[in-house]
């Protein structure tokens, strides 16, 4: 009879772990109220650095182990760091990683940390503090001393209507400096970013203004999360909801229209608002420029259809008022906005090339009326036909507000980009066959003849080849043809297509998180601008005429803006009541727009805070209870996976394969836990026998 030895598995000895896999414990970063802008930065980069060593991926840092320190870091600054500026500082952090190409993917890495850092930090906020903290503008220390701080603040405030989104320069902050275009601005972050993270005992070599924080003065943290390609963070729902919350003019920049007002990020009260604020809202910025260009398109085709040679009608005239309202417009968007939010709008390059097109045509009309030269004129007129190709689909452009459209966009972007990439070896070959073909047949075709041929093979009339290939050169014509047939019929058409096919793969992947960039540049766009009155075309160009010749001549002054602000009241009284009018119906069908931000309506980034370890205070920062009970390794990893879980609530809706990922491992913890039962029992039955 066999005999049954039931074996008693041996305790593992306690062993230490060797030097080289003990794991040294990374000191949070301390980061008072009282911290500069660029001492945050340096702070959390050294945390940063320190736990992110190795080229994980995003989802990787998101869901696996290798994101703890992060979740640790996160903790720490949601209950001990009450600074205003640290989601401007991760973000600012993720653009100087993501800048670097170490080629090793740590650089990669960090960047990806400091993004899920700053979105998980606002999850832990309450959604009117998560506002506070994403529209906190950055201070400019210098302004301190500035001379101009003690002046007027009327006088500041006109400066500040002539000063463009991202053109504050670095340094102090004189009106002077203020004019100057976004451009420059974005070149000054450009070199600002690599040295982000230089320590101030090394600026201080140099010169007293080399700080490398200083470009991002006056930005806030979106507008930074949107110069940085920080697209994963603009598309949480947190930062999703604050960003439509400006679209639908819950949250508001300027509250009244007065000598005084100064740009603050507020929530819209009905109550004590200016009615005329709303003109800033950029949903109602949307609908007026629908209609602008509607009335647009009407006075083309009517000018375009009736084309007077020998004279301008009134119609023409209004055309003209219309182009050049429109390009007014335009140039003080691209002042206000800067070339980082102007360029990242794809229908701003359709505004150019009408604007282009106009001036031409205005220019040829004139001069062949003034000479009498009327195939002049009609040449103008086809140029101005030239519109239709842009103006259309300018008016169609509110479609890409629309996720369907909106994420098409992107792809089609893409898609456009690589096919002139492409081009360029098209081109090639094909003026290298054309020159050959040209030189072998030049006795039986003309270089234009033979031009248009070879254009026809590229497009696909392959028969068009072969029909003359004997007639080009009996001994040369026919290979070389048959190979020219082959490359571009076949070869570079399919590679053409293949490219193509997978460049909008690559796209539609992350299409949402493209078109919610696209989006949120658009409103942040629309409504962060520095100027105070806000006149929509063609309206724009009274005070163009009236104001712009007096300061000319007269120094600058606070009537200037008491007297654009009248203007504004008197020209806008009728946009104003249908905004109010508009308002006062979807009030009765939504009462509580205003209350749509849960949290605390004060202003104030003194959360829960955590007290000193001698303090303990019940009304804000909860310190955790201790137990004597030594938590099993289970138990542990299922609050790792509830803690991840939490964090991870907030972003994006689950896909169909982390719904399934999530059912399987809740499946897996219950038969865990059930064979854990069975083993305590049949040991406890042991025990008795």
């Amino acid at each position: 009879m066999p005999i049954r030895v039931k074996s008693r598995p041996l305790a593992a000895p306690d062993r230490a772990l060797s030097p080289g896999f003990a794991r040294r414990e990374t000191p949070l970063p301390r980061i008072p109220d009282d911290d500069v802008f660029r001492d945050v930065v340096k702070k959390l980069s050294l945390y940063i650095s320190e736990v992110v060593y190795m080229p994980n991926t995003f989802e990787q840092l998101r869901t696996t182990s290798a994101g703890d320190d992060l979740r640790t870091l996160v903790e720490h600054l949601s209950t001990r760091v009450t600074h205003p500026a640290v989601v401007n500082a991760l973000l600012a952090l993720r653009w100087h990683y993501g800048a670097i190409n170490d080629g090793r993917g740590i650089s990669e890495a960090r960047a990806n940390a400091c993004e899920i850092v700053a979105w998980r930090f606002l999850t832990r906020l309450s959604e009117r503090e998560a506002v506070d903290f994403c529209l906190y503008e950055i201070p400019d220390t210098y302004e301190e001393g500035d001379p101009f701080r003690d002046g007027d603040p009327a006088d500041r405030g006109e400066s500040n209507e002539q000063t463009a989104l991202l053109g504050h320069l670095a340094g102090h902050s004189s009106p002077d400096r203020n004019r100057f275009s976004g451009s420059l601005r974005r070149n000054q972050l450009l070199q600002s970013v690599s040295k982000l993270t230089m320590s101030r005992q090394t600026s201080e070599v140099g010169q007293l203004d080399d700080d490398p924080t200083a470009p991002f003065i006056n930005l806030n943290a979106l507008e930074i999360a949107a110069i940085a390609d920080a697209k994963r963070f603009l598309s949480q729902h947190v930062v999703q909801k604050i960003i439509t919350g400006i679209w639908d003019g819950e949250i508001i920049f300027w509250d009244r229209l007065t000598v005084h007002s100064e740009k603050k990020p507020r929530f819209y009260n009905p109550n004590t608002a200016d009615p005329f604020s709303r003109l800033r809202v950029p949903k109602y910025l949307k609908a007026y420029e629908v209609a602008f260009f509607l009335v647009f398109l009407m006075l083309y085709y009517s000018v375009l259809i009736e084309q007077n040679r020998y004279a301008m009608t009134p119609l023409e005239v209004l055309l003209y008022i219309w182009f050049a309202a429109f390009f007014y417009d335009e140039v003080s968007e691209y002042i206000d906005a800067g070339s980082i939010f102007y360029a990242a709008d794809v229908w701003n390059l359709f505004d150019m090339i009408m604007i282009a097109i106009g001036i031409v045509f205005a220019t040829l009309r004139f001069v062949g009326l003034y000479t009498g030269d009327y195939t002049l004129v009609d040449i103008a007129f086809d140029v101005l036909s030239l519109e239709a190709l842009f103006m259309v689909p300018r008016v169609c452009s509110i479609l890409s507000l629309s996720p369907y459209w909106g994420t098409l966009i992107p792809c089609l972007k893409e898609m456009g980009k690589d096919f002139l990439k492409f081009m360029v070896l098209v081109i090639i070959v094909y003026v290298g066959f054309l020159t050959t073909f040209s030189l072998v047949g030049r006795e039986m075709f003309s270089f234009p003849h033979m031009a248009m041929i070879v254009t026809k093979i590229f497009f696909g009339s392959s028969y068009v080849g072969f029909d003359i290939m004997e007639d080009i050169d009996p001994i040369f014509g026919p290979p070389l043809m048959l190979i020219f047939v082959t490359l571009s019929s076949i070869l570079l058409m399919g590679s053409l297509t293949g490219m193509l096919s997978n460049s909008f793969s690559r796209v539609i992947t992350h299409a949402r998180e493209e078109y919610l960039y696209v989006y949120s540049v658009y409103v942040l766009e629309a409504s962060t601008s520095n100027r105070l009155t806000h006149f929509y075309p063609p309206f724009n160009l009274l005070p163009l005429g009236i104001f712009r010749p007096l300061r000319l001549i007269f120094p600058s002054s606070h009537k200037f803006r008491q007297g654009r602000i009248l203007l504004l009241r008197a020209t806008h009284a009728p946009i104003v009541g249908v905004i109010q009018v508009y308002e006062w119906f979807t009030k009765k069908v939504n009462p509580d727009g205003f209350d749509n931000f849960r949290g605390p309506r004060q202003r104030s980034f003194k959360r829960n805070s955590a007290p000193p370890p001698d303090r303990p205070d019940s009304r804000g920062y909860r310190p955790r209870l201790s137990t004597s009970r030594t938590a099993s390794p289970e138990m542990t990893s299922r609050s790792k996976h509830r803690m991840q879980t939490l964090d991870d609530y907030v972003g994006d809706a689950p896909t169909d394969v982390e719904v399934r990922i999530s059912e399987l491992t809740a499946k897996i913890d219950r038969l865990t836990a059930l064979v854990v039962a069975l083993q305590s029992g049949a040991g406890t039955e042991t025990i008795r026998t």
